[in-house]
């Protein structure tokens, strides 16, 4: 069922001082929760319109026209292809084909994007939506193969439905903010198949053990493999 019921039901007292923040933030998951079976939207030469736009600050943004952190010299040689073509394809505008299809496997949904050039996927975006938060996970080729995966969170401080009513209901101090929303971000770099480094929210670029690397280059190749069977269907 759409979530439009929800927004009306709370359309009362303490909530409306935060409607406008809701409609922003609630607007591209009506959309595709209301959509029902799974759709597919291709846009030629140009990015899907649902993207997010620079100017919408309760959405995550897609990366575009931005060079990769580089927080120190290490691996610096060896990551300098991977962050080359990070750079060239967030900078792309001529895509042959943008092909968009519908997620459904958070609670208030979502949908990847598959980025063609020439027949071939460069770039896969994959966002979903919760009441908790949202995600937002870019997946970058090189050559056919997995090079680098920039992974971005915005975790709100309570459920996105969480007015005041609520707060004082559950001798809370906090209704749901989005200005305290904490923003994670996780960049991880793949050399040949196999995760060589990685970067996350609050490090500065240390090595990690390589057991971990190995876990997490795992899941994420697992969910590349997922979205590239999605795109075949």
């Amino acid at each position: 069922m759409c979530p439009m019921w929800l927004i009306i039901e709370y359309l009362n007292g303490s909530f409306i001082y935060m409607f406008h923040k809701l409609v922003l933030l609630m607007l591209p998951i009506i959309l595709l929760s209301c959509g029902g079976e799974s759709s597919v939207k291709v846009v030629k030469a140009q990015p899907p319109k649902t993207n997010i736009k620079s100017s919408d600050t309760t959405l995550l943004i897609e990366s575009h026209n931005e060079q990769d952190l580089v927080l120190n010299d290490y691996m610096k040689e060896q990551l300098e292809p991977i962050r080359a073509n990070f750079k060239r394809i967030n900078s792309k505008n001529d895509w042959s084909l943008v092909l968009q299809k519908d997620l459904y496997q958070s609670t208030e949904g979502g949908y990847v994007c598959f980025y063609y050039f020439n027949d071939k996927i460069e770039k896969i975006v994959e966002r979903n939506f919760g009441e908790s938060g949202q995600n937002l996970s870019e997946f970058y080729l090189l050559n056919g193969e997995l090079s680098f995966v920039l992974e971005r969170s915005y975790n709100y401080n309570r459920p996105l439905f969480y007015d005041s009513t609520s707060m004082k209901k559950n001798n809370d101090t906090e209704a749901f903010d989005f200005e305290q929303s904490e923003i994670a971000e996780d960049r991880s770099y793949f050399i040949k198949g196999k995760m060589v480094h990685a970067v996350v929210s609050g490090d500065y670029g240390s090595p990690f053990p390589r057991e971990n690397l190995d876990e997490e280059g795992k899941r994420l190749k697992s969910e590349l493999k997922k979205l590239m069977l999605l795109a075949k269907h």
